[in-house]
């Protein structure tokens, strides 16, 4: 898997325009308009350079013969081109601003998408600040330079082309003696992008960095109120905003430098074409009318060179965005499944056979988290998995979801192996509630449904909220209608904890996975809660983390997790007796922590 800091170091050896053709599946829809737009950019450029032809008729015609009513109708014909121009450049704004629109929307939602399709172990490897830097920034830049750059690069250099020709048709030694700086101009901009996109990579990285901190500064402001980490915290983002700090004045050193070069070449260029006019009209070789338009028109092409640099430097911001939103999406998303397995005689419930685990970002020479796990939670019964901090337990649910894939061996699901089904179909089979219950920006009730079916109502909820003892939210000021705010801080720890068991049940699942959900009760909550929970758990197959005595006696039968290995299966009253690692554990508070 690619990370930020794994993809910077080969930047140089990219391609801009390679990089930046990766747009185009997006940008088809709406190429009409685009083209339609560049087409009225450039007609309005070349208006532009009708002002010096109108200004050497002037000179030579009205201006020499001493006529006021040529020298009015000229006026009125600047007049004419400048309102063209003028109204040109605003259609081609207005051709752009919705389509691009657009395809800014359009990626964005294939960036969500795809997102949510990736596999929890991308998302355990990536920062969040990355992820939203490149849904949101990079993204903007990525529009603005559909919008602008992209355009006035074919613009710019039509005009160019266009004026150098007319420049050459009115006198072609002074055009040579502008087309001196070409050579030096070209050279000096293939520097510059070379150095400007990896300095632009750094930065847009930096960003997601400091996007980073902001996020979990926000999240974790109780802690670090808490702890007075203030001022850590605030040298932190300090350390971070000085050195994107440090990374922008490095992009402005480089600007300002194929400034100075774009523009200081093209003005020595003028100034010797004007000495060499100058004696030209002076000696009769040249009309006074032609030099004025000469230079009227070198005075014109003074932006679009001039501008090359701020071209150059947007394309190379879009096109090191563009990579940084290609890389969230070439990223391979979950797999959908394989061939199916057929079910066997004693297959039924859950069931893990020779199942190994090892996460994809371990080293390849440390042993597997999990190693012959092999293992059956007949249908309708309920299984504690019981273990050591650190032993797996958690990890070890979170492959019967496919959270996470196995390594080796295989999963089965009324004999079924869970590889072989859609996604959507196993994760409608098999409901989860973690122990760290994780609330959205949304209501009550929603936060609760989010684990049925659509068509699931309130009938639904009030029963899955009684079952998790969380009639409390019928309390809430405005029942279940009311919204818990961001990760549910807004509740306690049990409270989100009962939400969060409310949804794990209230689709009526038939296999239930259960990370000790019950942690952050009080003992007499604890109590209610089990004793509705028994009555859930006999209408379905259930594998449950469990810590405390209370919790494993929901169970019927108990497996002992330790060193990544099933060492014991028995009811909880027979491993007592037997087991002298299992008795250890029941007499103290053990917790999990992955």
């Amino acid at each position: 898997m690619s990370t930020p800091d794994a993809v910077t170091s080969d930047r140089a050896d990219r391609s801009t325009v390679r990089s930046l053709l990766r747009l185009w599946p997006y940008v088809r829809p709406v190429r009409t308009r685009l083209f339609g737009a560049a087409s009225v950019a450039i007609l309005a450029s070349c208006t532009g350079l009708v002002f010096p032809l109108v200004l050497k008729w002037m000179v030579d015609g009205p201006v020499a013969d001493h006529d006021p009513a040529g020298i009015w109708l000229g006026s009125l014909y600047l007049l004419l081109l400048g309102i063209a121009e003028a109204v040109l450049f605003g259609l081609r704004r207005w051709l752009v601003a919705r389509p691009l629109s657009a395809v800014e929307a359009d990626m964005r939602a294939d960036l969500y998408r795809h997102l949510q399709r990736l596999p929890v172990a991308f998302h355990d490897r990536w920062a969040s600040g990355q992820l939203l830097s490149r849904g949101t920034t990079d993204l903007m830049l990525v529009r603005q330079f559909l919008a602008f750059p992209l355009t006035f690069l074919l613009v710019n250099s039509v005009t160019i082309l266009i004026g150098v020709i007319i420049m050459l048709a009115q006198q072609w030694t002074l055009g040579l003696v502008l087309l001196a700086p070409a050579v030096p101009l070209m050279a000096v901009c293939w520097l510059f992008e070379r150095h400007y996109s990896l300095v632009a990579r750094r930065a847009q990285d930096q960003v997601g960095d400091l996007t980073t901190v902001v996020e979990e500064s926000v999240l974790g402001i109780r802690i670090i109120k808490g702890f007075g980490r203030h001022r850590s915290q605030a040298h932190a983002f300090r350390e971070l905003s000085r050195t994107l700090r440090g990374t922008e004045l490095a992009k402005a050193r480089l600007l300002a430098a194929i400034l100075t070069v774009i523009v200081t070449l093209p003005e020595l260029a003028i100034g010797a074409a004007l000495v060499l006019g100058t004696i030209q009209v002076a000696d009769g070789r040249l009309s006074a009318g032609t030099l004025v338009a000469f230079l009227s028109t070198a005075l014109a092409l003074r932006w679009p060179v001039e501008s090359i640099g701020f071209l150059l430097a947007m394309s190379q911001e879009a096109a090191t965005a563009t990579e940084r939103y290609f890389e969230v999406m070439d990223e391979k998303p979950e797999s959908t499944g394989t061939s199916p397995v057929a079910a066997g005689k004693g297959e039924g419930g859950l069931r893990f056979h020779g199942v190994q685990f090892r996460y994809p970002d371990a080293p390849a020479d440390t042993p597997p988290v999990l190693e012959h796990i092999d293992l059956h939670i007949r249908p309708g019964e309920s299984m504690a998995l019981v273990g050591a901090t650190g032993t797996g337990k958690t990890t070890l649910t979170a492959l019967v979801p496919r959270l996470h894939e196995v390594t080796a061996g295989r999963i089965t699901l009324d004999g079924e192996d869970i590889t072989a089904m859609p996604r959507e179909e196993l994760r409608a089979r098999v409901a989860v509630a973690f122990e760290e219950p994780t609330l959205f920006s949304a209501t009550v009730g929603e936060n609760v449904l989010m684990g049925a079916p659509d068509t699931a109502g309130e009938a639904d909820l009030d029963r899955a909220l009684a079952v998790a003892q969380a009639d409390f939210a019928h309390a809430l000021p405005q029942g279940t209608a009311t919204q818990v705010g961001e990760q549910g801080l807004s509740l306690s720890g049990g409270q989100r904890q009962r939400l969060a068991l409310a949804r794990a049940v209230v689709g009526r699942p038939g296999f239930l996975v259960l990370d000790d959900p019950l942690s952050a009760l009080d003992v007499h909550t604890e109590a209610a809660v089990e004793a509705a929970l028994r009555r859930v758990l006999a209408e379905t197959t259930a594998l449950i983390v469990a810590h405390r005595p209370s919790t494993v006696l929901l169970a019927d039968r108990v497996a002992l997790l330790s060193g990544g290995r099933i060492t014991a299966v028995a009811t909880h009253h027979e491993l007592l007796r037997s087991n002298a690692e299992y008795a250890h554990l029941m007499s103290g508070d053990e917790e999990d922590d992955r």
